[in-house]
């Protein structure tokens, strides 16, 4: 199923997009489906089938128009929100466009941090603020979402455990990112203003996925266009390291949920980091009005527009938000960062 969260007015609902791309609005075909997107996932044995059986025969009064509501993020308020590392093309490459060798750690465990789950946007404007704009890019991602508790899981347990896929934008601010980083606490300010996720949530049944010794793979191409022109073309199925396996660490002496993202991490050539590191791109960086569209074979299109929003206190002093810009490619502490 393509499950949605969307607005309609003024009332956030749930539901499925059925065929004709119309919406299947739960809450009108089913009272027991008036829930949130968490609570439908922590109740799937007991909602999904009610969900299932409705979308295969979708009462007529319960259909709403697409282009009638605003689509808001699948999971609006995740329980938490991780990123991960897991293509190596990215990695190597953006490493290597700043003179450095291939981290050998890569290949021994995959990595994740937490980003901000309390700043997610679905498809529609993403605002951001002066500082943000200091080379905004964007990042091409997959994410899936838990749907069992996880603890100290096997592979075949945190493959059970996914509950669906979506596209997912994680939303750069580079020079922030790598000032911060110098530190060595990780992206912070860099990473936290936004990430996008949408259009949909699709559950396992829908998609290509291959079963493999380290988990499930998927098979899907993943591309991003700014302002209509192609920019990144990669598949999923490249992922170094599956979700299986990032789960599995993930969940190592820790209690996870239902509800929780965790993204990929950037598909090779999906952001402009990389792109401009590679020469392919010519020091482009996302500005307000710009249009960037991620599409994910079988998740959809996941389209947001750059909003600028006025500072609030105009004279705050520069040192406080980032006033330096250093070299995104040197071979630095700074420069560290790749994600």
């Amino acid at each position: 199923m393509k499950l949605v969260t969307f607005l309609q007015a003024d009332a956030e609902r749930i539901g499925a997009v059925v065929a004709g791309g119309r919406i299947l609005d739960f809450a009108a075909a089913e009272a027991r489906l008036a829930v949130d997107m968490l609570t439908l996932i922590r109740r799937q044995d007991e909602l999904m089938p009610l969900a299932r059986a409705l979308a295969t025969a979708p009462p007529a009064g319960a259909l709403i128009e697409a282009a009638s509501v605003r689509l808001l993020a699948p999971v609006p308020r995740p329980v938490s929100m991780r990123d991960g590392y897991a293509f190596r093309q990215h990695v190597a490459t953006a490493r290597r466009n700043r003179g450095l060798d291939m981290i050998p750690e890569f290949d021994l465990f995959p990595v994740t941090y937490f980003t901000n789950h309390l700043a997610v946007t679905g498809p529609g404007e993403v605002r951001v603020q002066d500082h943000h704009l200091t080379r905004l890019d964007f990042e091409l991602e997959v994410a899936i979402v838990t749907g069992r508790p996880l603890k100290n899981a096997t592979l075949e347990e945190a493959d059970a455990a996914i509950f669906g896929y979506l596209v997912m934008n994680d939303w750069s601010a580079r020079m922030l990112q790598m000032e911060e980083m110098k530190l060595s606490l990780g992206p912070c300010k860099g990473k936290d203003f936004a990430t996008s996720l949408g259009p949909w949530l699709v559950t396992k049944d829908e998609l290509n996925l291959e079963e493999t010794a380290a988990g499930e793979l998927l098979h899907a191409r993943m591309t991003c266009e700014v302002n209509g022109h192609r920019l990144s073309d990669g598949n999923a199925d490249a992922m170094n390291w599956t979700f299986a396996q990032i789960l599995q660490r993930t969940s190592y002496g820790i209690q996870m949920q239902p509800g929780e993202v965790i993204g990929s991490g950037t598909v090779g050539t999906g952001c402009l980091l990389e792109l401009n590191g590679s020469k392919i791109t010519d020091n482009l960086w996302l500005k307000a009005g710009d249009e960037v569209v991620l599409e994910i074979e079988g998740l959809g299109r996941l389209m947001n527009t750059i909003t600028h929003v006025p500072e609030r206190l105009a004279d705050m002093p520069a040192s406080l938000v980032g006033g330096t810009l250093p070299d995104l490619y040197a071979g630095t502490p700074a420069g560290e960062a790749g994600d």
